[in-house]
């Protein structure tokens, strides 16, 4: 690692911290802050200030931090992966795969009696991520075209919110609500419960996605170059489609789907840092999606507030435009 990506991590924790604090100030109930790290660092004193940030914004915070970094990560698993620039979890249809199993549960008849807590909402969503990785996974080494297996993936996801629309039209009205509102993608509904089950599950899954840096780089320069280096590919393609999955499924349970943080944020780390090492770029992608997402949640609550906007309203309005500029000027590369 060179000297001047450690002055743009040191950037990247300063930015995530100063969102986290931005996140909990800003509100209908202002909180300086000041006042934000007072109850940071001495948590447990009452009024309102404690109420506010810990109970209702803390957790939200949170969740959004960590679901920008785990949905940057599974993109970055998923570009290499599929030698692609321009996958993600929400293009090739994983969000949606994780958004049915999920639909499955919150809708179905069959699951009236069940009690969807946060850990079986985050393993139907991650098994619903994993059916249709491990599809397009397997359906790649027969496709030629790029662009052919970036279709494939749209019309698995196609697949999939079709299944979702008929369990919405044969499911009840006080069912349909909920659920319609959740696939609006957002952090709002996050809680102490969920943020618990998502830290416990994403922060393992992000640890391990350390590890696969040195396979990613090998894996980057072609299959014969990996065999070459000793790289088990078959293991390591399990690892990166279960990995990639798991996380994309993990936020897509608690979050509903979220879009372009995935595909833009990687891009964004390749630019800033000026590398294509994956060692380096993991942590970044991690710190650039958690306040990117950060961010983006912020800007949900408050632009028109009271009235909350979706996430991946404000997530496409930041990845789109940015998407489009690398491809204008020929940036988006592996």
């Amino acid at each position: 690692m060179r000297r001047f990506h450690w002055v743009f991590f040191l950037g990247f924790v300063l930015l995530v911290f100063g969102v986290l604090v931005a996140s909990l100030g800003w509100g209908s109930v202002k909180v300086p802050p000041e006042k934000v790290l007072a109850v940071l660092l001495h948590p447990g004193r009452p009024g309102l200030a404690e109420a506010v940030v810990v109970k209702i914004r803390l957790p939200r915070a949170l969740g959004a931090l960590l679901g920008g970094a785990a949905l940057g990560v599974s993109g970055l698993l998923l570009q290499v992966f599929f030698r692609n620039p321009i996958v993600s979890p929400y293009v090739l249809g994983i969000s949606s795969g994780a958004s049915l199993a999920v639909g499955i549960l919150a809708l179905s008849t069959l699951t009236a009696g069940l009690s969807l807590t946060p850990t079986l909402l985050a393993l139907a969503a991650f098994a619903g991520a994993f059916a249709v990785t491990a599809a397009v996974a397997v359906l790649a080494p027969r496709t030629r075209s790029v662009v052919t297996l970036l279709v494939i993936g749209l019309m698995f996801g196609y697949l999939a919110s079709a299944c979702t629309s008929i369990l919405l039209a044969f499911a009840e009205k006080e069912r349909v609500h909920g659920f319609y509102l959740w696939t609006f993608g957002s952090f709002a509904p996050m809680d102490w419960g969920k943020v618990t089950v998502l830290a416990a599950a994403g922060f393992p899954l992000l640890l391990f996605s350390f590890l696969l840096g040195k396979a990613l780089n090998a894996y980057q320069g072609g299959e014969e170059y990996a065999l070459s280096v000793g790289l088990n590919v078959r293991r390591f393609r399990v690892a990166v489609v279960v990995l990639s999955s798991a996380l994309a499924g993990l936020v897509t349970a608690f979050a509903g789907p979220v879009a372009f943080i995935g595909l833009a944020v990687p891009h964004l780390a390749r630019l800033l840092l000026r590398t294509a090492d994956n060692r380096v770029l993991i942590p970044a992608v991690i710190l650039l999606g958690a306040a990117v997402t950060g961010l983006c949640d912020l800007l949900a609550r408050q632009l028109f507030c009271p009235v909350e906007l979706p996430i991946t309203a404000v997530t496409s309005l930041f990845g789109a435009p940015l998407v489009i500029g690398f491809l204008l000027r020929g940036k988006v590369k592996m």
